[in-house]
């Protein structure tokens, strides 16, 4: 997903993480937690979180798994990788063509070029539109198959070495998607969700599988750049279980910013409803969240589309204050990085 880097607030870069926690010295669930209130900040570690919520509120979290994506690849021009993204019907893709995990493309690939990925033979058919890295794949095979079979996880080159996919799986991942990790969740463990349930903390699922971030994309500019559909799900027991949260004066805390987006998408001028489909909705402060009380996320970069979309909660000047706390006090922005837990009461 990729959209206008002029909409996000000027904020200062935190430091990214380059391993795991776990090859930090760290369980998952003892990364550093920033707590964001009206009030201001405070430090916390990730498991203190039942302590941190209220009996009543409702955590909504992305059930959807991460694929191992990154496939080698070749054309007439040498081997390369393939970043697979959405599929969008019969053995149609959207892909991103890289030179390597730390090395973006574009590159010399042309609408009909044959190529293969994966062990899968397709071809090219075009660049998806004022988006030239990414690209439709029509695959003469079944790439999810080779995916699971020959795939690997996609990184980029701020990681310090590769990773298994199980590094990349949360503990709420139940359905097969995502092509990058929706991370807001990694930090969870069995042991959290525990003391969770105990603390009267409910949990309910939705389903956003998140395509490639290409995290490089940031720095081509300020110009307009369209998202690409996503596909998502907000079935009917969550929307229940929100209503009974708010009718019980709970607070409803998303886990990640693919559940706000999915939960914005399924919002009307009726309220929220039970949906499904593909959602390109890009939320800033100029179009404002209507459906969550608080977010659960991570730290990311200073010019990505999820800095705009925490401005659409709390407001850029929020935002701003918390990320000038947060890189003063040294916390780790990327997937394997801290949390970051914003209140609005």
């Amino acid at each position: 997903m990729i959209a206008p880097r002029s909409a996000a607030p000027e904020i200062p870069a935190l430091l990214g993480a380059d391993r795991t926690p776990e090859d930090r010295g760290l369980r998952r669930d003892r990364v550093r937690l920033l707590v964001s209130r009206p009030s201001g900040e405070t430090h916390h570690r990730f498991d203190e979180l039942p302590e941190l919520l209220r009996r009543g509120d409702l955590l909504v979290v992305n059930q959807s798994a991460t694929v191992p994506a990154s496939l080698e690849a070749h054309a007439a021009f040498g081997n390369f990788r393939i970043s697979v993204s959405t599929v969008y019907g019969p053995d149609l893709w959207l892909v991103e063509p890289r030179w390597g995990f730390g090395r973006p493309g574009p590159l010399p690939l042309e609408s009909g070029d044959r190529l293969e990925a994966g062990g899968v033979p397709g071809r090219y058919v075009a660049p998806y539109p004022r988006i030239p890295r990414l690209g439709f794949f029509h695959a003469d095979g079944d790439l999810a198959a080779a995916m699971g079979s020959v795939g690997a996880p996609i990184r980029y080159g701020y990681l310090a070495r590769d990773y298994p996919l199980e590094e990349y799986q949360t503990v709420f991942g139940r359905i097969p998607g995502s092509a990058e990790m929706p991370s807001a969740a990694r930090p969870f463990t069995a042991r959290v969700v525990a003391r969770l349930a105990a603390a009267g903390v409910g949990i309910a699922p939705v389903t956003l599988h998140a395509g490639v971030s290409s995290l490089e994309a940031g720095d081509a500019g300020p110009g307009a750049v369209p998202l690409y559909p996503e596909p998502f799900e907000v079935p009917t027991g969550t929307v229940d279980a929100i209503r009974s949260t708010r009718q019980r004066g709970g607070r409803v805390i998303a886990v990640g910013t693919t559940v706000v987006r999915a939960l914005e998408s399924a919002t009307d001028g009726c309220g929220l409803r039970p949906a499904r489909g593909f959602t390109r909705l890009y939320l800033s402060s100029d179009r404002p969240s209507r459906t969550v009380d608080g977010l659960l996320t991570g730290f990311h970069e200073a010019t990505s589309t999820h800095l705009a979309l925490l401005s659409s909660v709390t407001g850029t000047g929020r935002v701003r204050r918390s990320y000038r706390v947060a890189v003063d006090s040294g916390y780790l922005g990327h997937e394997f990085g801290d949390s970051h837990l914003i209140l609005l009461r």
